[in-house]
């Protein structure tokens, strides 16, 4: 039995897309295990107490989510062209199921390294996850109807905002949240679920990337393909111009004019992720249109490298997970704490208030930490490459 990763066409720039992003994510969880501000409770958003460093290192990471996501939906689509739709409902379901398992267990004790559940979170891949059950009905529909619909989430789900208020601790308010508003739901006086990634966004996000999907049709030329990219990604820019710059719709949080003429111009930048504003999703995806435009025919060895990771995007995500844990871990005790030092009921290995390491540290294990991972993800993708096991496409 072929797997998904054996038989689905391979396109070079969506491969190096999602490399570079799986990349950038990594720097973003290198800050959370070991800078000291993520380690006190500090947000590097908060005007207040961030610098310009510590913004944009939070900030480039926001392009990581949504355009994984958007290319998740592009991969079912490619499927879709080698396999029946009952087959690609069939391992939607599978994959979807196994993906959400994998956030509350192994993805789960890589984050916290215990199991005591006393801050358990559904975030990206818990909406990876839910996002391939509900796309195992929705491929079998018209594609203009997914297209409607697709827009309808996107752009629409902002108007939900002002119902959002408080979340009730019942059946109701969990649903809600599920859908629109992350909230923290409190089990007893040691166990609380954080609904991180709620999904009406998120699966709206892989509906349009499902149907971008059809840009790389052998009938549409690299021609008609880069035009219909920049048109694209300059249309999503321009409108996230428009509706930021009028502070009318589109991010529940309006921009304000800040202390220093920087903290302005990020703050026009500073869209919500919590859930996906339709002004995130312009502001990420837009420029991952125009990179797609221009990285088609780009090649050198470096791009390889980043492809390969690209290739084997979950198969890394749990790897970076781990690696970095073991080197915070490492430092931690490095720095003279012991393991009883550790607090069970904290995310991000538990580590306690005062340890952490300046920025420029984390930058140095960031970069050492991907250039470990390259090595285990490319022996994988040499072997998910060579091999029909059907166990591939789920790791």
């Amino acid at each position: 039995m072929n797997t998904l990763a054996h038989t689905k066409p391979r396109i070079q720039s969506i491969d190096l897309l999602r490399g570079l992003v799986m990349v950038i994510m990594a720097l973003d969880h290198c800050r959370d295990f070991l800078h000291f501000d993520s380690i006190n409770g500090n947000d590097p958003l908060d005007f207040e107490t961030t610098t310009t460093g510590l913004f944009l290192t939070r900030w480039i990471t926001h392009f990581c989510a949504p355009i994984f996501v958007f290319l998740a939906g592009t991969s079912i689509f490619f499927v879709s062209k080698r396999r029946s739709l009952k087959a690609v409902s069939g391992f939607l379901i599978t994959r979807g199921l196994w993906l959400i398992i994998l956030e509350v267990t192994i993805i789960y004790y890589g984050w916290v390294g215990n199991f005591n559940f006393s801050f358990a979170g559904l975030f990206v891949i818990w909406a990876l996850g839910c996002g391939m059950l509900f796309m195992a009905g929705l491929v079998h529909l018209p594609k203009n109807i997914l297209l409607g619909l697709g827009i309808l989430l996107v752009f629409g789900h902002n108007l939900l905002d002002r119902f959002d208020g408080q979340v009730t601790e019942n059946l109701g308010g969990f649903l809600w949240s599920v859908l629109h508003v992350p909230h923290v739901f409190q089990f007893d006086s040691s166990h609380n679920l954080f609904i991180g990634y709620p999904l009406m966004p998120w699966i709206g996000i892989m509906i349009l990337g499902y149907l971008f999907g059809q840009l790389y049709n052998a009938d549409v030329t690299v021609a008609k393909r880069r035009k219909t990219l920049i048109q694209l990604g300059l249309g999503s820019i321009g409108l996230f111009i428009l509706l930021r710059s009028c502070n009318f719709y589109g991010d529940a949080h309006f921009w304000q004019t800040q202390s220093t003429g920087i903290f302005s111009i990020l703050s026009f930048v500073d869209t919500t992720k919590y859930p996906p504003s339709l002004l995130y999703a312009l502001m990420t995806i837009g420029p991952a249109f125009l990179f797609l435009a221009y990285s088609e025919t780009w090649k050198n060895k470096f791009l390889d490298a980043i492809t390969v990771f690209g290739r084997v995007p979950f198969f890394y995500y749990i790897l970076h997970i781990y690696l970095i844990h073991a080197v915070a871990l490492a430092v931690f005790l490095a720095s003279g704490y012991s393991l009883s030092n550790l607090d069970p009921t904290a995310i991000f290995g538990g580590f306690p208030k005062g340890f952490g390491v300046p920025l420029w540290a984390v930058y140095i294990i960031w970069a050492t930490v991907v250039a470990t991972l390259y090595f285990p993800c490319r022996w994988y993708n040499n072997y998910k490459s060579s091999k029909g096991h059907w166990w591939l496409s789920y790791v």
